[in-house]
């Protein structure tokens, strides 16, 4: 069979590419071995964020008596919300299917492989296309040690049906970060183990800096420079960690890996194309999502480049306006795509880091603006969780290239500062907006 355009992956990218071909009159098919959605519907962003917000309703009953309310016992039910949870995530999946289906996308289930630059087999089909889009994103590292298998990732988080109450989590990541911040406000003994010195590494360090106190200061235990040797099941039933320098770290019931994903892109046959995947796995493309190979494109997770849904949604989207919308400039720019890291406190960030900044422009080239406050949502309570807002400005009409926010209500406050950025505001243009008050926000237009 023959088509126009031929996407192998059905998560957020791939779906997104193929309904926006199929607008354009293009034949398209769609080859999915999994539940459509991909990582971010079903084991990443949806699932995630729902976990985010029942550990934001149990920080909100822990200070609840501050605010003059009067509780019963709460407890948190893992079981009954996991089914609420799971509920949620496969209507997601439905929804999926039935927008496939009215963009006259076809769904073709299977793993699909190259026979050729333009052929692909899945099962005992052979299909061919014009234009062939990689999307099949990435899934989650597992370290080869002894014992590995006693553990889960990411992907397993979401499988659990009860609660781990002295769970390990192994990574200094946004997802490691996430998910112990999560288990924490839930009531777990959160430890996290690192095998460097910081999480979040990548970041602006004020964002890292700050997000590390203050996960150590609610009680999550973070373990630095620790090289793993293997991991062993004790007598009593749980899991230990045992260090190359032979200490053990005990007393687990889970051990979760959150160290990276792998491309997905083994027993794909690319040996029978042009490409050529590099040391990682990832595929390379150029700024228009072109590989090596003419006529097969790359999208995602897969190309290694910022792995986040709304940048594999906007690159699919171009491509397929470059190829079948008659957009010939069409692609997707990767300056300035803003960020939000679900953690406690949450992070919201957009264009340089302050260490990116010194490197372009040096450090006589930019100037930071910065301040450190209590959000008053904490006034009336003995807690003094920090809210952090930084700008870097650069040149004499102090263009601003980084916007970065620690604390609550950073997630939602970012998207519009990120409309700021792109449409190139300077510092005056925040300092001639009225601040909205009283708000965390306001704090970034009136910074001196």
């Amino acid at each position: 069979m023959h088509y126009d355009f031929l996407v192998i992956g059905g998560g957020s990218g791939g779906i997104a590419g193929a309904r926006r071909a199929a607008q354009y009159g293009a034949r398209v098919a769609l080859i999915e071995a999994g539940r459509l959605g991909g990582t971010c519907v079903n084991v990443g962003c949806v699932p995630k964020k729902i976990m985010w917000n029942a550990a934001h309703f149990a920080d909100a009953l822990a200070i609840s008596k501050d605010y003059g309310f009067t509780l019963p016992t709460t407890e948190f039910n893992w079981t009954s919300f996991k089914t609420a949870r799971d509920a949620y995530v496969e209507r997601l999946n439905g929804i999926y299917l039935r927008n496939l289906d009215s963009s006259q996308v076809e769904i073709v289930r299977g793993w699909a492989t190259f026979e050729s630059p333009n052929q692909v087999r899945v099962g005992d089909g052979l299909l061919s296309a014009d234009h062939i889009l990689i999307a099949t994103g990435g899934r989650p590292m597992i370290p080869n040690i002894p014992g590995a298998d006693l553990a889960i990732t990411s992907d397993g988080f979401f499988e659990l049906t009860k609660q781990p109450r002295r769970p390990l989590i192994i990574g200094a990541g946004y997802i490691a970060t996430e998910l112990a911040g999560v288990l924490h406000s839930l009531g777990s003994e959160v430890t996290m183990l690192l095998r460097k010195d910081i999480l979040l590494r990548g970041f602006d360090a004020t964002l890292r800096e700050t997000a590390m106190d203050e996960m150590r200061s609610a009680g999550i235990s973070i373990l630095t420079h620790i090289q793993m040797e293997s991991i062993e099941r004790e007598s009593n039933g749980l899991l230990a960690v045992r260090r190359q320098d032979g200490e053990v770290i005990s007393g687990f019931d889970c051990v979760l890996f959150a160290i990276g994903r792998d491309p997905v892109t083994d027993r794909m046959g690319v040996e029978k194309t042009d490409l050529e995947a590099d040391h990682g796995g990832f595929i390379p493309t150029d700024e228009w999502q072109n590989t090596a190979q003419p006529g097969i494109y790359a999208v995602g997770d897969v190309t290694g480049r910022q792995a986040l849904t709304p940048v594999a949604i906007a690159a699919a989207r171009r491509l397929s306006d470059r190829l079948f919308g008659g957009q010939s400039q069409a692609r997707l720019e990767y300056e300035n795509i803003p960020t939000v890291v679900f953690s406690h406190p949450p992070i919201g960030t957009v264009g340089l880091t302050e260490e990116e900044a010194r490197e372009r422009f040096g450090d006589d080239g930019i100037k930071v603006y910065q301040n450190r406050f209590t959000d008053m949502y904490y006034a009336v309570t003995p807690q003094r969780v920090p809210t952090v807002v930084k700008l870097i400005a650069t040149g004499a009409d102090e263009k601003i290239v980084g916007c970065h926010v620690i604390g609550r209500a950073a997630d939602e406050m970012i998207q519009g500062f990120a409309v700021a950025l792109k449409m190139g505001a300077t510092k005056a243009d925040f300092d001639n907006t009225v601040a909205i008050h009283p708000t965390a926000a306001e704090e970034l237009v009136t910074l001196r």
